[in-house]
């Protein structure tokens, strides 16, 4: 028997590669809708997943950072915070405080 296809229509969907719970551990918005400082999801919005398996959005994670407070410790379980971005090239560390500098600015400008 042959099959001759006359259209073929494809669909794709996509998910974050992220755990189970998918929502930021500090606003606790879900991932697939904004941060309270972001106007629209998206790449402005992005999402960080530390070493510690803990994924927060980036805003949320760079306001908690920045509090003297926090000491550069995970808000979850109190580790200290490195991002899981570049592992491959051991800059992980370096990464979160780069981010954390951007991120300064931004707020600042």
């Amino acid at each position: 028997m042959k099959v001759t296809f006359k259209e073929w229509n494809a669909v794709a969907t996509w998910r974050w590669d992220m755990p189970d719970d998918d929502v930021c551990g500090i606003c606790r918005v879900q991932f697939d809708g904004t941060c309270p400082t972001c106007k629209f999801p998206g790449d402005d919005c992005a999402l960080l997943l530390g070493k510690c398996g803990h994924s927060f959005h980036m805003h949320c994670l760079m306001t908690w950072i920045q509090q003297e407070a926090s000491k550069g410790l995970c808000p979850m379980c109190r580790q200290k915070f490195e991002w899981k971005g570049n592992e491959e090239d051991g800059n992980a560390t370096q990464n979160t405080q780069d981010i954390t500098q951007d991120t300064t600015q931004d707020i600042q400008a």
